[in-house]
């Protein structure tokens, strides 16, 4: 019921290699310019009571960046404000594309990855998250997931 993207869709083999870049489970920096953080996106299964989610990558302005990497153990940290970012992940599944789909990210209590709140528009993903898809749907996606090699 859940996929992870391993890097924003930005990250190449070769920044291993380059001390401005860093890609751990939870941040990224890219050349010491771009900022990512993890999170989780989430859509309700309306035929379950269950919650299908894609762990993605979301770009973060380097203030933000810098705010929520302060507060990442802190208790309390939850009552943030969100940060605003653009998705940064390319989610094939759908058309158009994911990328630089606006968001909105916001911080869980601690041990709980942070929650992708897409922009309501008419992009397919926001409308999956607004509205919820079926079980079927959920089935569909683990098949073309499966067979993508993801």
């Amino acid at each position: 019921m859940s996929y992870p993207a391993f890097a924003p869709v930005y990250w190449r083999a070769e920044l291993d290699e380059d001390p401005d870049s860093v890609l751990s489970a939870d941040q990224c920096v890219i050349e010491g310019r771009e900022y990512f953080s993890s999170g989780r996106l989430e859509i309700p299964v309306v035929d379950a009571e269950s919650v299908f989610s894609w762990d993605v990558w979301v770009s973060l302005s380097p203030q933000n960046f810098d705010r929520a990497a302060k507060l990442g153990e802190s208790a309390g940290r939850e009552r943030e404000p969100p940060y605003f970012g653009w998705l940064s992940t390319d989610l094939a599944l759908y058309s158009p594309s994911t990328i630089d789909l606006k968001t909105h990210l916001h911080t869980r209590p601690v041990g709980q990855r942070p929650l992708v709140e897409l922009e309501p528009t008419a992009h397919p993903l926001a409308i999956e998250q607004r509205e919820g898809i079926t079980m079927d749907r959920v089935r569909r996606i683990a098949e073309a997931v499966l067979h993508a090699g993801w």
